[in-house]
């Protein structure tokens, strides 16, 4: 009877450890699940980064005039402060593959909220602004390095106008000259924030627009990016430059920058040559870690007197670090706060326990890859 009970009391335990670890199981793959919905939003968005217009069979991508990858928030409402960076946040600046691709037909002075516009080419006969609606996100930008974003308000095809809707901060500040490209912008930003009401940490994406962000994925615990860049500086060549705005002509000004500069380059005092501004930050055969320093110290685009004025090592990302950590959704299957947790729980037994799933991957977006 001895042995029976004791056989008895062991295979108990066995069958009582297997229930538990079997319980955990589904939030497990659920677990799993979030992250490859996280990594797959990320990888797709962080992909199409840069995407540039064709208009007038141009197929320059976005950084030989902005920079596409941001680590701080911008878009219709609550914009960082020129000068910010968040590790945990990133905004991807594309256009859209759209008929929605023109240009100013006039100068546009800050604060005006109708923009006159060149007939789009491939429109039907008697329509002049076949791809542009009521709501979409604007992008504009200029050869200077000068861009913002805006929504359309209405379209007034036959005065060739779009009406844009008034931003409630950081109105532009610049004035767009004529042929100034205007398209169909995407904006995409990912950061992560808890919820109010449930208390639930989740992964946000928001399109630049007026309408709040939307969740992706909930129960994430980190976000990290880190930023891996191009060590040379720009260079001019017979048809612009390897990356980044080209600069004005010898004794033209543009911006706030000497007559000739630009934020990228500069007049050098022996010569009056164009010369990069920037640094050479590591050999050529490698990228570089770019620092939150280095991505925010200036020089500024298009000088430092912009509202909208950005970091000129901004140009310079090629390569984006992703870090995505989830915890189980249930208390019950997490334990004390540390290393497998973070976020504590209310489980006691290790069978029982869900540890918290990291994963990390890296993106080199196609439309980052210039030529050098």
């Amino acid at each position: 009877m001895a042995v029976t009970v004791a056989i008895g009391a062991s295979m108990f335990g066995l069958v009582r450890t297997a229930a538990r670890v079997s319980a955990a199981e589904p939030d497990t793959a659920d677990m799993q699940q979030r992250l490859r919905v996280a990594a797959a939003s990320l990888v797709r968005d962080l992909a199409m980064a840069g995407a540039g217009s064709y208009l007038d069979g141009q197929t320059l991508p976005l950084v030989y005039a902005v920079p596409p990858v941001l680590p701080f928030r911008q878009g219709a409402s609550s914009d960082d402060s020129a000068g910010t960076f968040r590790p945990d946040l990133i905004t991807l600046l594309s256009v859209a593959a759209t008929s929605a691709q023109t240009t100013l037909s006039a100068d546009v002075a800050p604060g005006v909220q109708t923009l006159p516009v060149t007939p789009q080419s491939a429109c039907p006969t008697g329509v002049n602004l076949c791809g542009f609606a009521a709501g979409m996100t604007l992008l504009v930008y200029d050869s200077s390095g000068n861009y913002d974003n805006f929504t359309v308000a209405a379209v007034s095809d036959a005065a060739r106008e779009i009406a844009i809707a008034p931003r409630p901060q950081d109105s532009s500040t610049t004035t767009y000259k004529a042929g100034s490209r205007l398209v169909e912008g995407q904006l995409h930003t990912y950061y992560v924030k808890t919820d109010p009401a449930t208390q639930i940490a989740q992964l946000l994406l928001y399109d630049g627009s007026a309408n709040g962000p939307v969740p992706v994925v909930d129960h994430v615990v980190a976000l990290r990016f880190d930023y891996y860049g191009e060590p040379r500086p720009p260079a001019l060549t017979s048809s612009g430059t390897t990356y980044g705005p080209s600069p004005p002509p010898p004794g033209v000004r543009t911006t706030a920058y000497p007559a000739g500069e630009s934020c990228l380059f500069t007049s050098a005092a022996d010569t009056g040559v164009q010369v990069p501004r920037l640094a050479t930050l590591g050999p050529d055969d490698r990228l570089v870690l770019l620092t939150a320093t280095q991505l925010t110290d200036g020089p500024w685009c298009p000088d430092e007197t912009n509202a909208n004025r950005w970091d000129a090592d901004l140009l310079r990302i090629r390569t984006v670090a992703v870090t995505v950590r989830v915890e189980a959704a249930l208390a019950a299957l997490r334990g004390p706060a540390g290393v497998l947790f973070t976020n504590a729980g209310t489980s006691t037994g290790s069978p029982m326990w869900a540890p918290d799933l990291e994963v990390s991957f890296q993106v080199a977006p196609r439309n980052l890859a210039v030529r050098r």
